[in-house]
């Protein structure tokens, strides 16, 4: 039988220090901001195959409205996808088909390397 983790103190290293003070693990996750305020990244990037995929980072909020927004993309662009580790992926180099979507939704975006 496997040991329960607590998850209050998820990670933690114990420390001797008797005025150490744990901070806390939060299932809280940041507000989302209104798209005037992201400032998100848009570029080109190789994955396996070495097949090209459009990644959009930098996204500041809930990973339901990262969801919601990446797959609004995906549909406009009309292509595949996937939300991983906190960016959008679309299949293919659909950059500055994702600029002008976001910029039309209202998003500060720019390209991000060549």
């Amino acid at each position: 039988m496997g040991r329960k983790k607590n998850k209050k103190f998820d990670g933690i290293v114990f420390s001797t220090d008797p005025d150490h003070e744990y901070d806390e693990y939060s299932d809280e996750e940041e507000e989302t901001l209104p798209p005037q305020q992201q400032n998100l990244k848009v570029r080109i990037d190789r994955k396996k195959g070495n097949k090209e995929v459009t990644v959009v980072g930098d996204f500041i909020g809930a990973t339901e409205d990262l969801k919601a927004l990446g797959k609004t993309l995906r549909q406009k662009c009309g292509v595949g996808g996937s939300d991983k580790e906190g960016e959008i992926l679309i299949q293919g180099n659909v950059r500055d088909r994702v600029l002008t979507l976001l910029h039309d939704m209202g998003y500060k975006a720019k390209p991000q390397g060549g």
